[in-house]
């Protein structure tokens, strides 16, 4: 995913657009380019690598002009060897996404001359709408013309040497934000990247085209009709988008999971009764009753929090879950028809796969309830409801307090469900939404373990590590897994605890390191058993010379003997224990990185927001 940014105004653009750009760094990029205007004309300045360098090529040759674009990019997303390109002659464009048939496009419009064979996706995109602009269309109805002959998701923004002081975007799919000031506007494809300038904002639907000037803005639909779009006031505080002192957002997410977690269920738990309520879920009681099956789908760390989810919503609600990757579902001929409900898992709502099987579900007839952090995102807009997760704004690319709030989310779904089927009873609604509500302290304690991570972390010789759960606590070792894999570029793998003997157990010498999740819930019976499991295979990794982790409850010494290290954390019942053991999973991984040099905010090729492949 790319990230762009607009301004126009009284102000001069380049300080604006590059700290937008710097804002928006969780999406990923390698390469960055801004084109800045003024009555003398437009100037652009691109460079590969990190936006320092964007920045000092700026300093080198500044660009003066109160209204601009800037955007950042993946250089997969041009021909190898290519510099960044994003001037097609009289015209420049920021672009967010991968537009499908542009080189088609190309070809169709004879634009030789204009965009070579080796022309970029911006270049092709600015000679398109530069060629309309020459045939005496105004910016807007070039843009929008371009925009209706693209295939793929995408977003963008285009401005025009002969147009000054206007700014056109288009959506083809992709989020795109104007945010609204006092005699300047703002265009985004991410809230944060605004969010300190105004909190006054409009999103785009499909198809719009969104005409930017210092004195206001104008919307289009795809026909060239003025439509109304209604103005959010966003509720995050700017300073949620800051650092507020720590060395990196991941870190102050870590941090922040608490409040993600109390945020979420704020105002939809009664404490007293444990009933839930989630009032834009959009499905009756009745359907819910009568749901037979559900298709959770996701990416990444969406996935496992809807594999976690399984857990928790066929023990509460006995009602089967299948687990999808949003990547595969979308190429599969899935079984649901609309006796299935589908739940959709996205952070941002915004990922493409996760938005194209969103849609091959509505096309088979399923209903679809979105679990996503952004309340105007494109997921939610089409899902039938939605159950919004208040994490905030998530800057760092690995998911912390996104997934955490996801697994709260899932939660009370299932708790939801199991009540509308008469599967929860009221005395055990009582005791979950207890073990829900205590669930913020016990992730503050776990928090405490921050310097005995940073310790064992100095310690860790290993150079390769394997995650070992069981039953719902297997998606957590697949979570600790793969941000390891992502922050300290470790080989780490994630396995389900009973596979040791089939395989895995191979691999164990001495350069591995065996973390295994092993709490326990006394007062479950499954639980126990599988703690018992557990500690079978911690002793039979300890018996071949490997080396252990243990995330253990408080006070269990039984593990001692056989573990190199034991890291306790409190205990809670089995469905959200998985919550708590979280946090060392995600300490370990950021203070290993943190050791290695690793960039921990902008993992090397990981973008937080995925286009599809």
């Amino acid at each position: 995913m790319s990230g762009i940014v607009g301004y126009v105004g009284r102000r001069q653009a380049g300080p604006i657009l590059l700290d937008g750009l710097k804002r928006l760094e969780y999406s990923g990029y390698d390469w960055a380019g801004l084109a800045v205007g003024s009555a003398k004309g437009l100037f652009v300045r691109r460079a590969a690598g990190k936006l320092r360098n964007l920045e000092a090529s700026v300093r080198l040759e500044p660009v003066r002009g109160t209204y601009g674009i800037g955007h950042t990019g993946w250089a997969a997303q041009r021909l190898a060897g290519k510099a960044p390109s994003s001037t097609g002659g009289s015209v420049a464009v920021a672009l967010n996404g991968r537009p499908r048939n542009l080189r088609n496009l190309r070809l169709k419009f004879r634009l030789g001359a204009r965009a070579g064979a080796t022309a970029s996706n911006e270049e092709i995109l600015a000679a398109l709408i530069g060629n309309q602009a020459d045939g005496g269309a105004p910016l807007e109805e070039a843009v929008r013309l371009v925009a209706r002959e693209i295939e793929g998701a995408c977003s963008f923004a285009a401005v025009a040497r002969k147009e000054p002081g206007k700014i056109v975007a288009a959506r083809r799919g992709l989020a795109t934000i104007v945010g609204l000031g006092q005699r300047e506007n703002f265009l985004a494809s991410g809230i944060p990247a605004i969010l300190h300038r105004t909190r006054d904002m409009i999103q785009l639907e499909d198809g719009d085209v969104a005409v930017l000037t210092a004195g206001g803005v104008r919307m289009l639909d795809s026909d060239a009709r003025p439509v109304g779009r209604s103005v959010h006031h966003v509720q995050w505080d700017p300073l949620m988008a800051e650092k507020s002192g720590y060395k990196h957002f991941m870190l102050k997410e870590i941090f922040e999971q608490p409040r993600a977690i109390r945020e979420t269920t704020l105002g939809r738990l009664d404490e007293a009764t444990g009933k839930v309520f989630l009032d834009e879920l959009g499905v009756t009681v009745r359907e819910l009753r009568a749901i037979r099956h559900l298709t959770a789908i996701g990416c990444g760390s969406s996935w496992h929090a809807g594999l976690t989810a399984k857990g928790m919503i066929e023990r509460l609600a006995r009602v089967h879950v299948e687990i999808e990757y949003g990547s595969e579902f979308r190429y599969s001929d899935p079984l649901i028809d609309e006796n299935v409900l589908t739940l959709v898992l996205s952070q941002s709502g915004e990922t493409a796969d996760i938005l194209a099987s969103q849609q091959l579900a509505h096309e088979r007839g399923s209903k679809t309830i979105a679990i996503s952090n952004a309340v105007d995102s494109t997921l939610a807009d089409r899902a039938r409801g939605a159950i919004f997760t208040k994490a905030g704004p998530e800057l760092a690319a690995a998911s912390t307090k996104s997934f955490i709030a996801q697994l709260t989310a899932l939660f009370l779904f299932a708790m939801r469900l199991g009540q509308a089927r008469g599967q929860l009873s009221a005395a055990s609604s009582r005791k979950y939404a207890r073990h829900l509500l205590q669930l913020p302290e016990l992730v503050e304690s776990a928090l405490d373990l921050t310097d005995r991570c940073e310790r064992f972390s100095r310690q860790c010789r290993a150079g390769k590590v394997l995650f070992l759960g069981r039953g719902i606590h297997y998606p957590i070792a697949l979570q600790g897994a793969r941000q390891l894999q992502e922050l300290a570029r470790l080989p780490a793998e994630g396995c389900a605890a009973g596979e040791m003997r089939h395989g895995p157990m191979a691999l164990v010498d001495a350069d591995l390191l065996v973390v295994a999740l092993a709490t326990v819930d006394e007062d479950d019976p499954g639980s126990r058993l599988r703690y018992e499991k557990t500690v079978a295979q911690v002793q039979e990794v300890a018996a071949n010379q490997g080396h252990v982790v243990c995330i253990a409850n408080e006070g269990d010494e039984r593990l001692r003997p056989y573990a190199q290290e034991v890291i306790w954390v409190p205990p809670t019942c089995e469905l959200l224990a998985p919550v708590v053991e979280l946090i060392p999973l995600q300490l370990l991984a950021y203070h290993l990185a943190l050791l290695r040099g690793r960039d921990i905010d902008q993992p090397r090729n990981i973008a937080q927001s995925v286009m599809a492949d």
